[in-house]
């Protein structure tokens, strides 16, 4: 690595190196043999002695001075020719020595430049031509050394650097952030926001700035943010850099996923797994310094991104708006420079860091000024703080403030870049003349690269920066060197982070303790770990410490107590059984997933109680309380849950044998708590409290049985999602709303109407096994007929999902659930539930499921589409009624008594031309109808021209199917365990095409299933004919032609458990068919060649794509065809054909990767 700024470096290298050789040893007489080399050694050293002591100075002026710029650089290539001189006589010195080993025994000599042995002298020539190379470099040298005094450099004394003291800013509390208070919220806010309902792709945030603004500290705060952990299923981080390596990232973010990383290298490999990994799931991914402007690079990775769950979020960090842009940014945040008391707070903290009030004494109004200068960039702040950690004077301390380099910012004030790179500059000419050379080198390192402290002194060893002392060793040394530039902050510490998550820990080493920088411990999944050691006690610094999921720790140790700087702890999901007592000192704490409380015994007198939460008032995003029992509100309220004001999430986990009803009223949280859930409570009312949280978004009820009275829920304005498990309410009525009569008399006037709206935000209930739930009441609209004035009642007007799921006495729907925003049905388990409301009332319903109803017919009710009277239709009008407008998926299942399911006849009238109609669901994409063994028919209707895929699963009475083949975007059949006997051309859906509109010379086509992909046929006992379509053309003429095409794109056929099935129709053999399962017999096809020429060559090729072959349970096949053996054939699998004694050449398949043999009485396997 050669750079400008390593030439003073250079020249002292190369003074040591000179003085190593031996230039200074008075042994002349041989050296006069070899042309004069003592005379031009001198020389060189003396010249080099005078350079290097302006080098100091010329090395600051060179940053404004283009001269002396130019001047280094013509010292830097004497430099580098002196080098490589000293590296071959270095090289002959040895080689000499072993010759001259070898002629004396008796006698070591030690050799040096001032003393050659005489076999070297002998060699005149090489030595000759090592005197006439130091000449010319002395020449040169003279010239250097001549135009140093152009340029005025001051003196400066070369002496060894005695290394200062320095305090570690390792010390500093890193979550001290100054001045982003703002910038997180506003990031927080968006990483939270729902996604529109347009959004298709996950939403990216880029967070803009200049380098070292903060851009990484700012995103890894809202990484941690305990709401934004709470919020999202997964969190990934990636450090990108440069340069974008994209099978690098797919593998960091698998490694979060999963705890490992892929053996693979390639990226179409990682990237499927990662997908996978991800789907349906709520993520946010950070994509920390993205350089890429290249748009390909991140088009790889962004459809393995498609999959994640809508609100899900990328955020980006970048110095560059062109990324931003590159990326499809949806909200971009540009990060500013902090304000000038931001930056000194910063300064302040670091600079001043362990020293006394009295030493800060006239150092402040200084130390004021030069944070002034760091141009509101916290990394600039930083830096300088470490520089004057080690300042101990008022005069260094003004030495600094008046530094020239500060000149620069008045010759560039446009050149905002290089403003903030002075203090940065500052530092580093400060440190110590080997700490620079030791810095300079690590320039050879990528960006962002992770260094280990004892390779890199190794590193430095090796290029004969360190040198020995008679106390110290290099590697002693080297470290002094890293700590210094870890003090400085030059290099980032990264160890103040120790990951263990998911490994098969049992226990933590004591010497744990000795990590006292650490901040961050994770051991997140460790479900071997038994137990934390005591010394813990000594990682005084340490901010956060995840334990949840660690099944077999049972309780935490007591030094826990002494982590004063502690602010997040996690202990959910793990084994641990109480809190430790005095867990109410740690009044830093942000997060605290879980507080337990203990359940007497042999803890009793070791663990916390509910009065211990009185000083964390800090507490932050979610809290669960677990294993409440009973006891009075005096203890529940010393916990002082309402003074608590950040918190947003709590839950109140109750022990199975308390009512809890006295101590729940003391546990009233803060207003403007937005998510409640409550488990086991035995209580038979409420507390009064729940009323008052106005801004609650989220109720949860589970597992309160003795609770038959719901408190008036439609009364809470916010509440956006509602969940009612294992309650023993028997009725859902008006009181269940909060809304009562209004009386119209007294306070409306008339015409007026009376709003009253209950569950205004209200957008999904869940209702699960609510066994006693008999009645769920509508409310009447009533309208006085005396006068105009009227009582309007709005319910649940923005209800979206619906889940009702095991209520088995539930007899009926309420009318108000036809919200016309309802996008999602799903009743379950509801036997008693006979008769629907009509459904296809819902404009914007796209998802229904009926599964255990008891329903037995659905018919014009259901589809909620009654006659059209023509009265009022203009003559040639259409009256069009639609049902399920935009229902896209409809899933029917277990509907035991269901017999009927009747079409809509779609009238037009025959007098004139008024007509009505009739459309029901149009936009069906997905019908599976699973378990209705007395379903005997389909309606013409779900055959919509937009069905894609099609499940009859269990039907046993559906003997007839409806002409499937029209549909023209089907791609997937699947057909099992139903009674049809016979698959013919009503299943097809062709029938006779007549040729009188043809024209002549014209092929009149017809195409069945179109887009037909993936074929499944099962466990059909009565079916015994599955015929074949035959293809017409007429005789007479070209006009009668007709083709039939019958799935022409099939891919997959798989057919099981037939056994009256004689024969396969032709067109199932279609040309794009990649796998075929489950065949029982199996004739090849003699490849004939005409022996007369060779134009009649007739060679049949069938199945040359055929990609996977499964073959299971055929135990009469004997054989099978030659032509299975396609060179495409990548999965074979043959299983239970106990006939099959002989395979084909099974070496003849290029691409076979995967081969399966089970249960066959094979003999031997042929290969080639």
């Amino acid at each position: 690595m050669r750079t400008r700024a390593n030439d003073q470096n250079k020249v002292k290298e190369l003074m040591d190196s000179i003085k190593e050789i031996g230039l200074q040893v008075p042994v002349q007489e041989e050296l006069n043999l070899v042309g004069g080399v003592k005379k031009q050694a001198d020389k060189l050293k003396s010249n080099l002695i005078d350079i290097q002591s302006v080098l100091e100075d010329a090395e600051r002026k060179q940053v404004k001075d283009k001269a002396v710029r130019v001047w280094l650089d013509k010292l830097k290539d004497v430099c580098y020719d002196m080098d490589d001189m000293l590296d071959e006589w270095s090289t002959a010195i040895p080689k000499c020595e072993m010759d001259e080993e070898n002629t004396r025994s008796l006698k070591k000599m030690r050799f040096s430049l001032m003393g050659f042995p005489i076999s070297f002298l002998k060699k005149g020539v090489q030595n000759r031509d090592i005197a006439l190379k130091i000449k010319a470099i002395n020449e040169k040298l003279d010239e250097i050394a001549k135009e140093k005094a152009m340029y005025g450099f001051e003196l400066y004394k070369v002496a060894d650097h005695q290394l200062p003291r320095l305090t570690s800013t390792s010390l500093v509390d890193e979550w001290s952030v100054c001045g982003r208070d703002g910038e997180k919220k506003s990031v927080v806010s968006k990483l939270l926001a729902e996604s529109s309902q347009e959004a298709q792709d996950v939403e990216v945030i880029s967070l803009v700035g200049l380098g070292g603004i903060g851009k990484t500290t700012l995103a890894q705060l809202v990484f941690n943010d305990a709401e934004v952990t709470t919020h999202f299923e997964k969190k990934i981080w990636v450090c990108v850099s440069e340069p974008f390596d994209e099978v690098r990232i797919a593998k960091a973010i698998l490694e979060q996923l999963k705890g490992s990383t892929p053996n693979l290298v390639e990226l179409q490999s990682l990237l499927p797994r990662a997908f996978q990994c991800i789907n349906g799931k709520r993520v946010l991914i950070v994509l920390d310094d993205v350089w890429t402007e290249d748009h390909r690079q991140w088009e790889q990775l962004k459809p393995s991104l498609a999959g994640c769950a809508r609100g899900s979020r990328i955020l980006v960090t970048t110095r560059n708006g062109v990324v931003a842009k590159m990326m499809g940014t949806d909200h971009r945040i540009d990060i500013e420079t902090l304000s000038n008391d931001a930056s000194r707070s910063i300064f302040n903290q670091v600079a001043f860091h362990g020293r006394t009030k009295d030493e800060r004494e006239g150092l402040t109004d200084i130390g004021n000024k030069i944070a002034n200068k760091c141009r509101g960039l916290p990394l600039a702040a930083k830096v300088l703080g470490g520089l004057m950690q080690s300042k101990i004077t008022k005069e260094e301390w003004e030495d600094v403030l008046s530094n020239e380099l500060w000149r620069l910012d008045e010759v560039d004030k446009n050149q905002v870049e290089k403003q903030i790179f002075l203090p940065l500059l500052l530092s580093y000419y400060d440190l110590p003349f080997v700490a620079r050379r030791c810095f300079l080198y690590c320039a050879m390192f990528p960006k962002d690269y992770e260094m280990n402290r004892d390779e890199l002194v190794k590193m430095w060893m090796a290029q004969g920066y360190l040198k020995e002392t008679p106390s110290r060793d290099m590697e002693v040394v080297g470290e002094q060197y890293f700590q210094v530039l870890v003090a400085r902050s030059f290099f980032q510490d990264i160890k103040k982070s120790l990951n263990l998550s998911r490994s098969s820990i049992e226990e933590i080493p004591i010497e744990v303790g000795k990590l006292i920088h650490l901040r961050h411990l994770n051991l997140e999944g460790c479900r071997e770990l038994v137990s934390l050691p005591e010394t813990m006690y000594d990682l005084c610094n340490l901010q956060s410490l995840d334990v949840s999921r660690c099944l077999s720790l049972k309780e935490l140790p007591r030094a826990i107590v002494k982590l004063i700087k502690l602010r997040h702890l996690r202990i959910d999901g793990s084994g641990v059984a109480f809190m430790p007592k005095g867990i109410e000192r740690l009044t830093c704490l942000r997060t605290l997933d879980c507080f337990i409380v203990c359940g007497g015994g042999e803890n009793e007198s070791k663990a916390a109680n509910l009065r211990e939460l009185k000083n964390l008032d800090h507490i932050r995003g979610s809290l669960v309380i677990k294993n409440l029992r009973g006891g009075g509100i005096e203890d529940a309220a010393e916990a002082q849950l309402k003074n608590k004001k950040r918190l947003l999430c709590l839950e109140l986990n109750f022990d199975s044998d308390s009512d809890g009803d006295i101590l729940i009223e003391g546990l009233q949280p803060p207003s403007d708590l937005e998510r409640l859930r409550i488990y086991k409570y035995r209580g038979i009312v409420l507390p009064n409290w729940m009323m008052a949280l106005t801004r609650l978004q989220e109720l949860t009820l589970d597992g309160c049985g003795n609770l038959e009275v719901l408190p008036p829920l439609g009364r809470l304005p916010n509440l956006e999602r509602l969940v009612l498990q294992k309650v023993g309410v028997r009725r859902l009525d008006a009181g269940f709303l909060g809304i009562e009569e209004v009386e119209n008399a007294n306070n409306i006037n008339e015409g007026e109407i009376a709003r009253v709206t209950a569950f205004p935000k209200l957008k999904r209930i869940d209702i699960r096994h609510l066994y006693k739930l008999e009645e769920w009441d509508g409310i009447e609209r009533r309208v006085r007929e005396e006068d105009a004035t009227t009582t309007s009642i709005s319910i649940m007007p923005q209800l979206q999902q619906l889940r009702i799921h095991n209520c088995p006495l539930l007899r009926a729907l309420p009318d108000y659930v036809l919200a016309a925003s309802l996008q999602e049905l799903r009743l379950i388990d509801c036997g008693n539930l006979e008769v629907l409301p009509p459904l296809g009332r819902l404009p914007n319903l796209e998802r229904l499921d009926l599964m255990n109803v008891g329903v037995r017919r659905l018919d014009a009710g259901f589809l909620g589409i009654e006659e059209v009277e023509n009265a009022n239709i203009n003559e040639g009008e259409i009256a069009r009624v639609t049902a399920f407008p935009k229902l896209k998926t409809l899933e029917i299942s277990n509907l035991f008594k269901l017999e009927e399911w009747d079409g809509i006849e779609r009238r037009v009238g025959e007098e004139d031309a008024t007509t009505t109609s009739i459309f029901i669901m149009p936009q069906l994409q997905h019908l599976h109808i699973y378990s209705c063994p007395l379903l005997r028919a389909l309606p013409d209707y779900v055959l919509a021209a937009s069905l894609q895929e099609l499940r009859l699963i269990h039907c046993g009475n559906l003997e007839v199917l409806p002409p499937l083949g029209r549909l023209p975007n089907l791609e997937s059949l699947k057909l099992m365990n139903v009674g049809v006997r016979r698959l013919d051309a009503g299943f097809v859906g062709i029938e006779e095409v007549e040729n009188a509109n043809i024209n002549e010379g014209e092929i009149g086509k017809v195409t069945a299933f179109p887009k037909l992909k993936r074929l499944e046929i099962g466990c059909l006992p009565e079916l015994e004919e599955w015929d074949g379509i035959e293809r017409r053309v007429g005789e007479e003429d070209a006009t009668t032609t007709s083709i039939f095409i019958i799935m022409p794109q099939l891919q997959h056929l798989e057919i099981k458990t037939c056994p009256l099935l004689r024969a396969l129709p032709e067109y199932v053999l279609a040309a794009s068919l990649q796998d075929l399962s489950e065949l029982e017999e199996w004739d090849g096809i003699e490849r004939r060649v005409g022996e007369e020429d060779a134009t009649t060559t007739s060679i049949f090729i069938i199945m040359p794509q055929l990609q996977g072959l499964m073959i299971a349970n055929c135990p009469l096949l004997r054989a099978l065809p030659d032509y299975v053996l396609a060179a495409s054939l990548q999965h074979l699998q043959l299983s239970d054909c106990g006939n099959l004694e002989v395979l084909p050449l099974l070496g003849r398949l290029p691409n076979l990767e995967r081969l399966e043999l089970y249960n066959l009485q094979v003999r031997r396997v042929g290969w080639n």
